[in-house]
């Protein structure tokens, strides 16, 4: 049986690419610049509107887990698809670059796999318009206990968190994880998940994690502070590992009581879409091979550097050949 550095759970979801100028978001109902979900019906209004349809597979924990294997980690991915065209594009996009897509697709008359219609203007705005379908209906039964209790590390996607079922297997995941010795850690993913279900996810991250990573706002809402520090703080006497992103600021590490601040170099992005996946990803890299955490946070903010260079959310570019350029390989 396979044992992989690093499994992640997450939404899995094709991003269907289109072309639109500022009179056709205006004409067919589209806010400029922003990720709005949508139902069923306009997703399939949306999705045969496109005229130049680009996909790629997406998702903000598969994002991630592409980029470590593209760093060279044995990783897999668990996410629900449907046996249709999407969904099997899915599937086979994931396995061939090099993440072990470990769910086959769902037959039957269940919902349509998850895609998000993203319309790129031509001053190089992304709006996008996300349809969950059948990825957020993710349970217990999807996740494999021989692919979570052979995992070193494990990374989970707090969308999921949303549904009952979502937090069972979390839980279950979680647990086979640490039995098998690995360890587990979360994706905040977005404040208003925290705000509908604080209590929860505190208790969560409390009990269940090892590490946390999360942007600025996404630590601060644990606590409903506006102050970072005292949020590092609090979140810190839950969970051995906490982990913040703040943009052009920089990173904060904090282990117990020990902080560890580490600079990014600031550019202006092309598209920052993927930025925190990909920093993610170099991080997690760095943890499953060992380094100490400030090279982990180097790493990671390297990645999200290369990610933010251009359109799209996962790496172009040889990261391992800039990693070893910037002497951290």
């Amino acid at each position: 049986m396979k044992s992989y550095q690093l499994v992640g759970i997450g939404n899995a979801v094709v991003d269907v690419i289109s072309h639109a100028d500022d009179g056709w978001l205006t004409e067919n109902g589209i806010e400029k610049g922003i990720m709005q979900l949508v139902d069923r019906d306009r997703a399939e209004a949306l999705f045969s509107a496109m005229s130049d349809r680009v996909r790629a597979p997406g998702g903000s924990v598969a994002n991630t887990i592409a980029g470590a294997g593209a760093l060279g980690l044995e990783v897999a991915f668990i996410g629900r698809v449907s046996d249709d065209d999407l969904g099997r594009f899915y599937a086979e996009a994931m396995n061939r670059d090099g993440v072990d897509f470990v769910n086959p697709p769902v037959n039957g008359g269940e919902l349509p796999t998850s895609r998000s219609m993203i319309f790129v203007s031509p001053d190089g705005e992304r709006s996008m318009n996300t349809y969950l379908g059948i990825s957020a209906e993710l349970s217990s039964d999807d996740v494999p206990q021989q692919v979570a209790g052979r995992a070193q590390l494990m990374f989970l996607e707090g969308y999921l968190f949303d549904k009952p079922k979502g937090k069972a297997a979390f839980l279950e995941a979680a647990r086979d994880c640490r039995k098998g010795g690995g360890k587990v850690g979360i994706a905040i993913s977005d404040p208003f998940c925290v705000d509908r279900h604080r209590a929860d996810f505190l208790a969560l991250i409390e009990h269940e994690m090892d590490f946390v990573i999360g942007n600025e706002a996404e630590i601060q809402s644990l606590f409903q502070t506006d102050h970072l520090d005292d949020a590092l703080v609090l979140t810190a006497g839950l969970c051995p590992l906490v982990v913040c992103t703040r943009s052009g600021d920089g990173v904060t590490v904090m282990e117990g009581t020990s902080r560890i601040d580490v600079p990014v170099e600031k550019v202006v992005p092309v598209d920052a879409t993927g930025a925190g996946d990909q920093f993610a990803a170099g991080f997690l890299f760095g943890m499953a091979t060992g380094r100490d955490l400030e090279t982990c946070a180097r790493i990671g903010t390297i990645c999200a550097r290369e990610v933010i260079g251009h359109v799209g959310p996962r790496p172009e570019a040889d990261l391992a050949a800039i990693l070893r350029a910037e002497g951290l390989l």
